[in-house]
Protein backbone atom coordinates (compact mmCIF):
# COMPACT_ATOMS: atom_id res chain seq x y z
CA UNK A 1 0.00 0.00 0.00
CA UNK A 2 1.32 3.21 -0.97
CA UNK A 3 1.41 5.95 1.92
CA UNK A 4 0.52 9.83 1.48
CA UNK A 5 3.37 11.75 2.74
CA UNK A 6 1.73 15.17 2.54
CA UNK A 7 -1.70 15.25 2.20
CA UNK A 8 -4.39 12.78 4.09
CA UNK A 9 -6.58 11.96 1.61
CA UNK A 10 -9.93 12.88 3.33
CA UNK A 11 -13.85 11.82 2.20
CA UNK A 12 -14.47 14.60 -1.11
CA UNK A 13 -18.25 14.43 -1.09
CA UNK A 14 -20.75 14.93 1.85
CA UNK A 15 -23.63 12.17 0.45
CA UNK A 16 -26.33 13.05 -0.35
CA UNK A 17 -29.44 12.79 2.37
CA UNK A 18 -32.04 11.95 0.02
CA UNK A 19 -30.40 9.46 -2.33
CA UNK A 20 -32.29 6.38 -2.78
CA UNK A 21 -30.58 3.11 -3.10
CA UNK A 22 -31.23 -0.75 -3.21
CA UNK A 23 -30.78 -2.62 0.08
CA UNK A 24 -26.98 -3.13 0.34
CA UNK A 25 -25.58 -6.76 -0.26
CA UNK A 26 -22.96 -8.20 2.14
CA UNK A 27 -19.71 -6.51 1.40
CA UNK A 28 -16.59 -8.08 2.61
CA UNK A 29 -13.96 -5.61 3.80
CA UNK A 30 -10.55 -4.99 2.60
CA UNK A 31 -8.22 -7.10 4.76
CA UNK A 32 -5.38 -5.12 3.85
CA UNK A 33 -3.98 -2.85 7.24
CA UNK A 34 -3.74 0.55 5.97
CA UNK A 35 -6.46 2.81 4.33
CA UNK A 36 -7.37 1.86 0.62
CA UNK A 37 -7.31 5.68 -1.30
CA UNK A 38 -9.13 5.92 -4.53
CA UNK A 39 -9.29 9.09 -7.23
CA UNK A 40 -12.55 9.44 -8.59
CA UNK A 41 -12.35 11.84 -11.47
CA UNK A 42 -15.61 13.41 -13.24
CA UNK A 43 -15.84 14.90 -16.63
CA UNK A 44 -18.43 17.24 -15.13
CA UNK A 45 -21.61 16.77 -13.33
CA UNK A 46 -23.73 18.12 -15.85
CA UNK A 47 -25.61 15.15 -16.57
CA UNK A 48 -28.62 14.65 -13.33
CA UNK A 49 -27.55 11.15 -12.64
CA UNK A 50 -23.36 11.38 -11.93
CA UNK A 51 -24.53 12.71 -8.87
CA UNK A 52 -26.42 9.62 -7.88
CA UNK A 53 -23.45 7.73 -9.25
CA UNK A 54 -21.00 9.77 -7.12
CA UNK A 55 -22.87 9.41 -3.68
CA UNK A 56 -23.20 5.20 -4.44
CA UNK A 57 -19.58 4.52 -5.32
CA UNK A 58 -18.54 6.71 -1.80
CA UNK A 59 -20.78 5.01 -0.08
CA UNK A 60 -19.86 1.76 -1.08
CA UNK A 61 -15.71 2.72 -0.71
CA UNK A 62 -16.44 4.01 2.37
CA UNK A 63 -18.07 -0.01 3.44
CA UNK A 64 -15.31 -1.96 2.34
CA UNK A 65 -13.15 0.45 4.56
CA UNK A 66 -12.01 2.70 1.59
CA UNK A 67 -11.30 6.63 1.29
CA UNK A 68 -12.04 8.41 -1.78
CA UNK A 69 -10.80 11.64 -3.33
CA UNK A 70 -13.43 13.25 -5.50
CA UNK A 71 -12.42 15.93 -8.38
CA UNK A 72 -14.37 17.06 -11.20
CA UNK A 73 -13.38 19.12 -14.16
CA UNK A 74 -15.95 21.07 -15.93
CA UNK A 75 -16.13 19.52 -18.75
CA UNK A 76 -12.66 20.69 -19.45
CA UNK A 77 -9.93 17.93 -20.81
CA UNK A 78 -7.18 19.90 -19.37
CA UNK A 79 -8.17 19.94 -15.99
CA UNK A 80 -8.90 16.04 -16.14
CA UNK A 81 -5.64 15.63 -16.47
CA UNK A 82 -4.25 17.63 -14.44
CA UNK A 83 -6.10 16.42 -11.94
CA UNK A 84 -5.22 12.65 -12.37
CA UNK A 85 -1.83 14.09 -12.67
CA UNK A 86 -2.52 14.57 -8.74
CA UNK A 87 -4.09 11.56 -8.38
CA UNK A 88 -0.57 9.85 -9.46
CA UNK A 89 1.75 12.07 -7.61
CA UNK A 90 -0.36 11.82 -4.15
CA UNK A 91 0.22 7.72 -4.85
CA UNK A 92 -3.67 6.64 -4.92
CA UNK A 93 -4.08 3.27 -4.75
CA UNK A 94 -6.41 3.06 -7.87
CA UNK A 95 -7.91 5.34 -9.98
CA UNK A 96 -11.76 5.49 -11.48
CA UNK A 97 -11.94 7.83 -14.58
CA UNK A 98 -15.41 9.01 -16.49
CA UNK A 99 -13.37 10.68 -18.86
CA UNK A 100 -14.24 13.96 -20.78
CA UNK A 101 -12.76 12.57 -23.97
CA UNK A 102 -12.16 8.99 -25.19
CA UNK A 103 -8.66 9.59 -27.02
CA UNK A 104 -7.35 12.38 -25.12
CA UNK A 105 -6.47 10.68 -21.37
CA UNK A 106 -4.93 7.78 -23.14
CA UNK A 107 -1.43 9.25 -22.21
CA UNK A 108 -2.24 10.00 -18.56
CA UNK A 109 -4.25 6.34 -18.00
CA UNK A 110 -0.72 4.68 -18.96
CA UNK A 111 1.08 7.14 -17.15
CA UNK A 112 -0.90 6.06 -14.01
CA UNK A 113 0.04 2.29 -15.08
CA UNK A 114 3.01 2.82 -15.35
CA UNK A 115 3.44 3.43 -11.38
CA UNK A 116 1.44 0.69 -10.84
CA UNK A 117 -1.63 1.99 -10.10
CA UNK A 118 -4.63 0.23 -11.85
CA UNK A 119 -7.12 1.97 -13.59
CA UNK A 120 -10.47 1.54 -14.28
CA UNK A 121 -13.25 3.23 -17.22
CA UNK A 122 -16.13 3.99 -15.69
CA UNK A 123 -19.20 4.16 -17.83
CA UNK A 124 -16.98 5.88 -20.91
CA UNK A 125 -13.59 4.33 -22.13
CA UNK A 126 -10.43 5.38 -22.83
CA UNK A 127 -9.61 4.22 -25.92
CA UNK A 128 -5.60 2.80 -26.66
CA UNK A 129 -5.20 3.06 -22.64
CA UNK A 130 -5.07 -0.49 -21.10
CA UNK A 131 -6.73 0.10 -18.65
CA UNK A 132 -7.67 -2.09 -15.74
CA UNK A 133 -11.74 -2.52 -16.11
CA UNK A 134 -13.98 -1.05 -18.35
CA UNK A 135 -17.79 -1.26 -16.72
CA UNK A 136 -20.58 0.04 -18.24
CA UNK A 137 -23.52 -0.31 -19.58
CA UNK A 138 -24.52 -2.08 -22.46
CA UNK A 139 -24.61 1.04 -25.06
CA UNK A 140 -25.32 -0.68 -28.50
CA UNK A 141 -28.16 -1.93 -26.43
CA UNK A 142 -29.43 1.38 -25.24
CA UNK A 143 -29.63 2.25 -28.88
CA UNK A 144 -31.24 -0.22 -30.02
CA UNK A 145 -33.77 0.44 -27.36
CA UNK A 146 -34.40 3.72 -28.29
CA UNK A 147 -34.67 2.69 -31.69
CA UNK A 148 -37.56 0.33 -31.29
CA UNK A 149 -39.57 2.00 -28.70
CA UNK A 150 -39.70 4.43 -32.26
CA UNK A 151 -39.91 1.65 -34.74
CA UNK A 152 -43.29 0.44 -32.64
CA UNK A 153 -44.49 3.68 -32.98
CA UNK A 154 -44.01 4.93 -36.70
CA UNK A 155 -44.44 3.14 -39.43
CA UNK A 156 -41.60 2.01 -41.73
CA UNK A 157 -39.92 4.52 -43.78
CA UNK A 158 -40.28 7.05 -41.47
CA UNK A 159 -38.39 10.44 -40.72
CA UNK A 160 -35.59 10.46 -37.78
CA UNK A 161 -33.57 13.37 -36.72
CA UNK A 162 -30.79 12.62 -34.27
CA UNK A 163 -29.28 14.91 -31.80
CA UNK A 164 -26.49 13.17 -29.99
CA UNK A 165 -23.35 13.91 -27.69
CA UNK A 166 -19.91 14.78 -28.50
CA UNK A 167 -18.31 12.67 -31.07
CA UNK A 168 -15.30 12.50 -28.52
CA UNK A 169 -17.66 10.17 -26.08
CA UNK A 170 -17.03 6.70 -27.40
CA UNK A 171 -20.47 5.77 -26.02
CA UNK A 172 -22.11 7.88 -28.62
CA UNK A 173 -20.94 5.78 -31.19
CA UNK A 174 -21.83 2.72 -29.65
CA UNK A 175 -25.61 4.10 -28.76
CA UNK A 176 -25.76 4.83 -32.60
CA UNK A 177 -24.24 1.79 -33.89
CA UNK A 178 -27.59 0.07 -31.95
CA UNK A 179 -29.76 3.26 -33.01
CA UNK A 180 -28.45 3.20 -36.56
CA UNK A 181 -29.14 -0.85 -37.19
CA UNK A 182 -32.80 -0.67 -35.79
CA UNK A 183 -33.23 1.94 -37.74
CA UNK A 184 -32.24 0.24 -41.13
CA UNK A 185 -34.34 -2.60 -40.42
CA UNK A 186 -37.13 -0.72 -40.62
CA UNK A 187 -35.63 1.61 -43.92
CA UNK A 188 -35.94 4.53 -41.50
CA UNK A 189 -34.69 7.81 -43.03
CA UNK A 190 -32.17 10.21 -40.86
CA UNK A 191 -32.72 13.74 -42.23
CA UNK A 192 -30.39 15.64 -39.79
CA UNK A 193 -27.92 14.69 -37.87
CA UNK A 194 -26.27 17.04 -34.89
CA UNK A 195 -23.14 16.59 -32.09
CA UNK A 196 -23.52 18.61 -28.95
CA UNK A 197 -20.33 19.83 -27.47
CA UNK A 198 -19.85 18.62 -24.15
CA UNK A 199 -23.35 17.29 -23.67
CA UNK A 200 -24.81 20.97 -23.27
CA UNK A 201 -28.53 20.45 -23.05
CA UNK A 202 -28.73 24.09 -24.42
CA UNK A 203 -27.30 23.43 -27.65
CA UNK A 204 -30.09 20.70 -28.57
CA UNK A 205 -32.89 23.61 -27.88
CA UNK A 206 -30.97 25.81 -30.74
CA UNK A 207 -30.43 23.52 -32.68
CA UNK A 208 -34.26 22.82 -33.13
CA UNK A 209 -35.14 26.25 -33.29
CA UNK A 210 -32.60 26.82 -36.18
CA UNK A 211 -33.88 23.91 -38.04
CA UNK A 212 -37.55 23.90 -37.14
CA UNK A 213 -39.05 24.18 -40.23
CA UNK A 214 -37.35 20.50 -41.21
CA UNK A 215 -38.26 19.72 -38.15
CA UNK A 216 -41.53 20.34 -37.80
CA UNK A 217 -42.53 17.35 -40.46
CA UNK A 218 -40.22 14.61 -39.13
CA UNK A 219 -41.69 12.13 -36.85
CA UNK A 220 -39.36 11.29 -34.31
CA UNK A 221 -36.02 12.94 -32.48
CA UNK A 222 -33.63 10.92 -31.48
CA UNK A 223 -31.71 12.58 -28.59
CA UNK A 224 -28.64 11.21 -26.66
CA UNK A 225 -29.84 11.88 -23.47
CA UNK A 226 -32.92 12.83 -21.42
CA UNK A 227 -30.97 16.20 -21.00
CA UNK A 228 -30.86 17.09 -24.83
CA UNK A 229 -34.05 15.12 -24.79
CA UNK A 230 -35.68 18.11 -22.24
CA UNK A 231 -34.59 21.27 -24.39
CA UNK A 232 -35.47 19.64 -27.72
CA UNK A 233 -39.30 19.38 -26.15
CA UNK A 234 -38.61 22.73 -24.44
CA UNK A 235 -37.87 24.24 -28.22
CA UNK A 236 -41.18 22.21 -29.19
CA UNK A 237 -43.66 22.92 -27.07
CA UNK A 238 -42.63 26.90 -27.39
CA UNK A 239 -44.39 26.14 -30.79
CA UNK A 240 -47.00 23.92 -30.14
CA UNK A 241 -45.10 20.82 -30.95
CA UNK A 242 -44.29 18.98 -27.88
CA UNK A 243 -46.02 15.44 -27.71
CA UNK A 244 -47.12 15.67 -32.08
CA UNK A 245 -43.01 14.43 -32.76
CA UNK A 246 -42.23 11.49 -30.50
CA UNK A 247 -38.59 12.36 -28.78
CA UNK A 248 -36.26 10.01 -27.32
CA UNK A 249 -33.91 9.65 -23.96
CA UNK A 250 -31.38 8.08 -21.54
CA UNK A 251 -30.55 8.38 -17.96
CA UNK A 252 -33.60 7.78 -16.26
CA UNK A 253 -34.09 11.76 -15.34
CA UNK A 254 -36.58 12.38 -12.80
CA UNK A 255 -38.04 15.34 -15.53
CA UNK A 256 -37.68 12.84 -17.93
CA UNK A 257 -40.07 10.57 -16.42
CA UNK A 258 -42.22 13.18 -15.64
CA UNK A 259 -42.14 13.99 -19.36
CA UNK A 260 -42.92 10.38 -20.66
CA UNK A 261 -46.60 10.58 -18.13
CA UNK A 262 -47.43 13.90 -19.41
CA UNK A 263 -46.96 12.56 -22.82
CA UNK A 264 -43.56 14.46 -24.70
CA UNK A 265 -41.51 12.28 -24.49
CA UNK A 266 -41.74 8.67 -25.90
CA UNK A 267 -38.78 6.33 -23.80
CA UNK A 268 -35.95 7.47 -21.70
CA UNK A 269 -33.44 4.39 -20.93
CA UNK A 270 -32.87 3.21 -17.88
CA UNK A 271 -29.51 2.35 -16.62
CA UNK A 272 -29.38 0.95 -12.81
CA UNK A 273 -26.56 3.52 -11.92
CA UNK A 274 -26.55 2.23 -7.90
CA UNK A 275 -25.56 -1.45 -9.11
CA UNK A 276 -23.03 -0.12 -11.72
CA UNK A 277 -21.48 2.41 -8.83
CA UNK A 278 -21.41 0.16 -6.50
CA UNK A 279 -20.35 -2.68 -8.63
CA UNK A 280 -17.62 -0.24 -9.79
CA UNK A 281 -16.37 0.72 -6.29
CA UNK A 282 -15.78 -3.16 -5.17
CA UNK A 283 -13.80 -3.63 -8.41
CA UNK A 284 -11.73 -0.52 -7.27
CA UNK A 285 -10.77 -1.99 -3.71
CA UNK A 286 -10.06 -5.29 -5.19
CA UNK A 287 -7.77 -3.63 -7.81
CA UNK A 288 -6.03 -0.86 -5.36
CA UNK A 289 -5.53 -4.25 -2.90
CA UNK A 290 -3.90 -6.41 -5.31
CA UNK A 291 -6.78 -8.62 -5.55
CA UNK A 292 -8.22 -10.08 -8.94
CA UNK A 293 -11.59 -9.14 -10.37
CA UNK A 294 -12.43 -12.70 -11.41
CA UNK A 295 -14.29 -13.88 -14.24
CA UNK A 296 -15.17 -10.44 -16.64
CA UNK A 297 -15.65 -10.10 -20.38
CA UNK A 298 -13.64 -8.31 -22.73
CA UNK A 299 -13.77 -5.27 -25.13
CA UNK A 300 -11.18 -4.01 -27.68
CA UNK A 301 -9.84 -0.59 -26.67
CA UNK A 302 -8.42 0.10 -30.00
CA UNK A 303 -4.95 -1.70 -29.22
CA UNK A 304 -5.83 -4.30 -26.65
CA UNK A 305 -8.43 -6.53 -25.15
CA UNK A 306 -9.39 -5.59 -21.21
CA UNK A 307 -11.48 -6.50 -18.88
CA UNK A 308 -15.02 -5.40 -19.08
CA UNK A 309 -18.52 -5.80 -17.34
CA UNK A 310 -21.96 -4.43 -19.23
CA UNK A 311 -24.63 -4.04 -17.22
CA UNK A 312 -28.23 -4.05 -19.22
CA UNK A 313 -30.18 -1.25 -19.42
CA UNK A 314 -34.13 -0.80 -19.66
CA UNK A 315 -36.39 0.94 -21.61
CA UNK A 316 -39.54 3.01 -19.67
CA UNK A 317 -41.94 3.86 -21.02
CA UNK A 318 -45.55 5.41 -20.34
CA UNK A 319 -46.61 1.37 -19.75
CA UNK A 320 -44.34 0.35 -17.49
CA UNK A 321 -42.42 3.39 -15.57
CA UNK A 322 -44.65 2.28 -12.58
CA UNK A 323 -42.64 -1.11 -12.74
CA UNK A 324 -38.76 -0.40 -13.53
CA UNK A 325 -38.48 2.94 -12.81
CA UNK A 326 -40.99 3.79 -9.14
CA UNK A 327 -41.47 0.17 -7.77
CA UNK A 328 -37.54 -0.43 -7.72
CA UNK A 329 -37.19 2.82 -5.90
CA UNK A 330 -35.27 5.34 -8.53
CA UNK A 331 -37.82 7.88 -8.27
CA UNK A 332 -40.82 8.54 -5.94
CA UNK A 333 -43.93 8.06 -7.48
CA UNK A 334 -45.25 11.80 -6.22
CA UNK A 335 -42.16 13.21 -8.04
CA UNK A 336 -43.09 11.26 -11.31
CA UNK A 337 -46.26 12.21 -11.50
CA UNK A 338 -46.19 15.93 -9.90
CA UNK A 339 -47.62 17.40 -12.85
CA UNK A 340 -50.09 15.18 -14.01
CA UNK A 341 -53.36 16.60 -14.54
Amino acid sequence: MRKITALLLILSVLLCAGCRTAEPKEITPTTKNDVCTIGLSFDSFVIERWTRDRDVFVSTANELGAEVNVQSAGGDVSMQISQIKYFIDLGVDAIVIITADAYALTDVVKEAKGKGIPVICYDRLVMNSGADLYISFDNVAVGKQMANAICDNVPDGGTIVEIMGPESDYNVAQVMNGFDAVCEEHEMNISLKYNCDSWKPELAYDFVNEHFDEIASVDAIMCGNDALAGEAIHALAERGYAGKIFVTGQDGDLEACQRIVEGTQLVTVYKPVEKLARLAAECAVKLAAGETLGKTDSFFDGSKDIPYIAIEPSAVTRENIDTVIIDSGFHLREEVYMNEG
